[in-house]
Order: structure tokens, then sequence, then C-alpha cells
């Protein structure tokens, strides 16, 4: 079952990577989220992309490639939509994009950071900072729902899988693991949903 919020998500990410085969480029440098200041092109656009404020959201409609997007919109399917219909909408909606803009600070920083340091700038795109923002929430929404993996194909209640999923980005963050992954990315978005709950008192502080 689709639920009007995330129905919608689904069609403008899908959309919007529909127009990333065509126009890559110019998507790349006005959309995704770019480090503060000016930074090499690498010889994407004919412009130099620098950070504009409106790429705090619109970085999480794009996405580097078909996999990342079919398990973004899955996992946004799979758990949104039941977050949707108990919260409505309205609130579910500011929730996701909240989280993406709480997801997109916590990269910047980390970006400011590396760029100090002598580490090169990238962009950042996809909608796994919502996403993990939904996971978060719900992990503490219906904890004891059993979850079925992939791999291994074994059954977990969702509170540990989120919990399990946490101590993994934050790990592999610190590490480097996987380099290219936004993972403080994903942190911030499940950072800012644990803020947000606790305000809205949804979940355990209900």
């Amino acid at each position: 079952m689709l639920t009007p919020v995330v129905q919608w998500l689904l069609l403008i990410n899908a959309a919007l990577y529909l127009a990333q085969q065509i126009y890559f480029g110019p998507l790349l440098a006005w959309l995704a989220l770019w480090p503060q200041g000016l930074v090499d092109a690498g010889g994407l656009t004919q412009g130099v992309p620098r950070f504009w404020p409106w790429q705090l959201v619109t970085y999480g409609f794009l996405h580097g490639g078909l996999w990342h997007l079919v398990l973004n919109m899955y996992a946004l399917w799979l758990f949104g939509t039941r977050l949707e219909s108990l919260w409505g909408p309205r609130r579910f909606l500011t929730y996701y994009l909240v989280c993406i803009v709480g997801a997109a600070l916590a990269q910047m920083v980390v970006s400011e950071i590396s760029l100090a340091q002598g580490g090169a700038a990238y962009p950042v795109l996809g909608a796994s900072g919502g996403v993990f923002g939904v996971l978060l929430a719900f992990g503490l929404t219906f904890p004891e729902t059993r979850l079925m993996l992939l791999l291994p194909p074994i059954p977990i209640k969702a509170k540990w899988f989120v919990l399990i999923y946490g101590v993994i980005e934050l790990a592999a963050g610190v590490t480097g693991t996987l380099e290219g992954v936004a993972h403080f990315a994903h942190l911030g978005g499940m950072l800012t949903g644990v803020v947000l709950l606790h305000r809205w008192r949804l979940g355990p502080w209900a």
C-alpha cells in the first residue's frame, strides 16, 4: 500500500533520476550538496559548482546509480508508509525533509574539516539521510516489529536492527571504510530524527 507522501517522493526521485541521465552535469552542479565555497568542477560542467542553500534539500532527490535509487526507495516505502499512516502526511513530510537537512548539515561539517586537512571536495547526493531518519523513527515507534534480513536471512527486531546499523555507520565513518559513502550524513539523519521525535513526544517519549 502506498501512502500519499511516500508515493510522491518515489515519483519525484524516479523522475529526477531519469533527468540525470540527460542533464547529469548541470543537475550535479546545481542540486547536489557541495562544500561551502568554490570547488574544482572536475570537468563535469562548464561552470564551477559551489554551495547554494537549496542544496540542503535538493541533494536528497538525486542518486549516484540505479541501485542507490532502488535501495533508498525500497526502504522509504517499507518503513515510511507505516509511519505516514500513523502520523499523517504533513507530519511525515516535515520529518523526512528535516532529516534530509540535518543530514546535509552534518555532512557539510565533516566535509569542511576534511577540506581543511587537504582532502578532496566532492558532491553528496542521495535520499539516505532522510531514509535513515525514517528507519530510526520506525525502530523507535515499532521496536518489537520483526524484520527479515536479506544477508543473512534471519529475523531481527526493529530496535536491534536500528542500533546495529547505527553502530556500523559510526564505525565506518570514523575508520573511513567504504570511501565515497556519506556515513556522517546517514548518522546526521538519524540524530536529527531523535531530536525531532523527542520534541514531538513521539516514540519512547510519548
